[in-house]
């Protein structure tokens, strides 16, 4: 059976997240029941990291298998076609026939993410559900200072959600940066994988950081502690975007004929 990779983009505002759920409707489903109508099969998508409620992705990746062997811009086109037809905040911004060893979760290599913050005093009508409005002035250079103690390989059980099904705590966290440009603040990170929920508190801790009611030593001690309760409180989640997933150069497209835009 072909196997497609799919680079989406979404606004996670009205969905459960990405994976399916029974509490509500899902990205995945809007993809499956989009791809499903013109293929006429009943499909199930594997993606390369489930967001949650309300988070967005500017480069979310998943993959499916079909019976039939469409073209890349076949189903990029069919699939959005359907989901513009269905008023869904989704789009398929890239289509790529690849070999069945390529999987979307498990050949992985980086995940990045983008947490938004507008810092200004007065409320944020038009970024309402796109970032965090926080009140209080930041000192982002304080962030950043307190963020290098997160780098690296660590048991990041503070940041970690209870729900959280992941193995193990153990994670190497390999980049959080910081940049301001007047109102707007963005904290990047990038790492192998997350864990549930690390991202929010990563980025919730470290406002207490800019806002001065934490230092540097206190992130220490937290990370250190090893229990849930110490980490600051979760970010929202409407200011957390999923921008990219890394792959090894081994998995290229089989047919690079027809080019579609690269996420």
């Amino acid at each position: 059976m072909p196997r497609y990779r799919l680079t989406v983009e979404y606004d996670g505002t009205p969905y459960v997240g990405f994976q399916r759920q029974r509490n509500g409707y899902a990205v995945q489903e809007a993809i499956e029941r989009a791809i499903g109508k013109f293929t006429q099969e009943d499909v199930t998508l594997h993606v390369a990291g489930r967001t949650d409620t309300g988070v967005h992705a500017l480069g979310q990746v998943c993959h499916v298998d079909l019976a039939r062997d469409w073209g890349a811009i076949r189903v990029m086109d069919a699939t959005n076609a359907h989901l513009l037809d269905a008023n869904e905040r989704v789009a398929v911004i890239d289509v790529e026939k690849m070999d069945e060893t390529f999987h979307a979760r498990f050949s992985a290599t980086t995940r990045h993410y983008l947490y938004r913050i507008i810092n200004r005093h007065a409320p944020i009508p038009l970024e309402r559900e796109r970032a965090w409005w926080v009140k209080k002035p930041l000192d982002v250079e304080a962030m950043q200072d307190a963020a290098w103690v997160l780098i690296g390989t660590h048991d990041f059980t503070t940041f970690r959600a209870a729900q959280c099904q992941s193995k193990s705590p153990v994670k190497t966290l390999d980049e959080v940066s910081f940049s301001r440009s007047g109102e707007l603040v963005e904290v990047r990170l990038s790492a192998r994988s997350f864990l549930h929920n690390q991202v929010r508190s990563i980025v919730g801790t470290l406002k207490l950081v800019g806002e001065g009611r934490w230092t540097k030593e206190d992130v220490s001690a937290a990370l250190n502690a090893r229990v849930h309760q110490r980490c600051g409180a979760l970010a929202p989640s409407h200011g957390l975007y999923l921008t990219r997933v890394g792959y090894d150069h081994a998995f290229t497209p089989l047919d690079t004929s027809q080019p579609i835009r690269r996420a």
